[in-house]
C-alpha cells in the first residue's frame, strides 16, 4: 500500500476527499428516474463480469486515491448487495490506512439479512433508498412489486448492526410522491440515529425524461415540514457536505435537504467517482472519465496509478450543475451534454 499522502486540489481549488465506488452497473429496481425500465428491460446489455474491476483491483484503486487525499469511500451502484462477496471488498477496503469512513448506499431490498455482516466486515455506515411509505407511491418511484415494508426492515437491521448514522434518501418527484413528505417526515423524526434526506429530482443521464416542472425544490419541503414541526438551521459536520442539515426545535432530531438542482453545490464539491469498469469521473454529469482499469491491467504501478488519479484530479474543473443553474433551464435540443447514467456511475 502507498504510504505517503498528497492534498489534491483541482483548478477551482477543490480538494479531493470523497470517493465513490460504483461496483455493479446492474439492479433489482427500475426506478424511472435513474433506472427506466423502458429502457432498462430484458434485453439491456448490462457490463460483462469480466469488464467489472475485480476486489483487488478496486482496492489498488482505492488505495491510489487515498494516497492524493481520499478519506471517506462509499460504496454504490446499481445495487451494490447485488455484487457476490461484497463483504470482502468492504473488509480490504477497511484495511486500507487512510480510509476514514467506509459507507455503502442501498436501496435496501437486499440489506436486512446483511446488515451485521456489513458492519462485522468493515463497514461504517449505510444509506438507505426510499422515496415513500404509501404502498402506492412507492411502487410509482421504485416500479417494482414491492411494499415499503421490505424497506424498513433492512432500516431496522441497520440500526440493530450499529451502521449510524443511518441516512434514508428520499427523491421528491411532482406529481408521483410529494404528498408523502409529511409523512417520511414523521415517521422518522424521532427516530434515534436516523437521518432523513429529501433529495431533488436531479437531470442525470439521458433516459429519464427529466424536465424541470417535475422538481419540487427543496424550500418548498422545507416550508412544509417547518410550518408542521419547526426547524432551526445546523452548522455542516464536514467539508463538502452536500446536505444542508435542519434540526426540529422540539428535538425531534435531524433532516437534510440536497439542493441539487436550484442550489447546486459545484463550488465545494470534493468527489470523485469509479464507475465499475474503472473510469474515473470527476463529475456526476461528465461524459468521459479516465480509464484507470487500463492501467492496472497493463500492469501499473501503485506509483503510476496514483499519479493517475492526481493528474485527472488537478485538471477537474468540472461545474455543471451550477451552470445549468444559471441557464435555469436544460441546454437546447442539439447542445445537452452525453452523460453516463446514474446506474453506471454510481449516485
Amino acid at each position: 500500500m502507498l504510504g505517503s499522502v498528497t492534498s489534491m486540489h483541482d483548478r477551482l481549488g477543490r480538494q479531493l476527499r470523497d470517493l465513490r465506488i460504483s461496483v455493479t452497473d446492474r439492479c433489482n429496481l427500475r426506478c424511472p428516474y435513474c433506472m427506466p425500465r423502458e429502457h432498462f428491460g430484458p434485453g439491456f446489455a448490462f457490463l460483462p463480469a469480466a469488464e467489472l474491476l475485480s476486489f483487488d483491483e478496486i482496492a489498488r484503486l482505492a488505495d491510489a486515491f487515498c494516497a492524493s487525499g481520499v478519506r471517506k469511500i462509499r460504496i454504490t451502484g446499481g445495487e451494490p448487495l447485488l455484487r457476490p462477496r461484497l463483504e470482502q471488498l468492504i473488509g480490504m477496503l477497511d484495511d486500507i490506512p487512510h480510509v476514514a469512513e467506509l459507507a455503502l448506499t442501498t436501496n435496501g431490498v437486499l440489506l436486512a439479512r446483511r446488515a451485521q455482516a456489513l458492519k462485522d466486515a468493515g463497514l461504517d455506515r449505510v444509506t438507505v433508498s426510499l422515496d415513500a411509505l404509501d404502498p402506492a407511491a412507492f411502487r410509482a418511484m421504485s416500479d417494482a412489486p414491492l411494499t415499503p415494508a421490505r424497506v424498513l426492515e433492512a432500516i431496522g437491521a441497520a440500526i440493530d448492526a450499529g451502521l449510524f448514522p443511518v441516512k434514508i434518501n428520499m427523491v421528491v418527484r411532482r406529481g408521483i410522491n410529494d404528498h408523502c413528505v409529511l409523512d417520511m417526515a414523521e415517521r422518522f423524526r424521532d427516530m434515534p440515529g436516523v437521518v432523513l434526506r429529501f433529495i431533488e429530482y436531479m437531470d442525470v443521464g439521458t433516459t429519464n425524461g427529466w424536465q424541470a416542472q417535475d422538481v419540487v425544490p427543496a424550500e418548498h419541503v422545507l416550508s412544509e415540514i417547518n410550518a408542521r414541526w419547526p426547524l432551526q438551521r445546523v452548522e455542516p459536520g464536514a467539508p463538502g457536505e452536500v446536505a444542508t442539515r435542519y434540526r426540529y426545535t422540539d428535538g425531534g432530531g435531524e433532516i437534510g435537504v440536497i439542493h441539487s438542482v436550484s442550489n447546486p453545490f459545484c463550488s465545494n464539491c470534493t468527489r470523485a467517482r469509479l464507475s465499475a469498469d474503472g473510469r474515473l469521473h470527476t463529475c456526476l454529469y461528465a461524459a468521459e472519465g479516465t480509464d484507470l482499469r487500463a492501467l492496472v491491467r497493463a500492469g501499473a504501478s501503485d506509483h503510476e496509478l496514483a499519479e493517475a488519479v492526481a493528474g485527472a484530479w488537478q485538471v477537474r474543473s468540472d461545474r455543471y450543475s451550477a451552470e445549468r443553474f444559471r441557464r435555469r433551464s436544460r441546454p437546447r435540443p442539439g447542445t445537452a451534454r452525453r452523460a453516463p447514467e446514474m446506474s453506471y456511475i454510481g449516485g
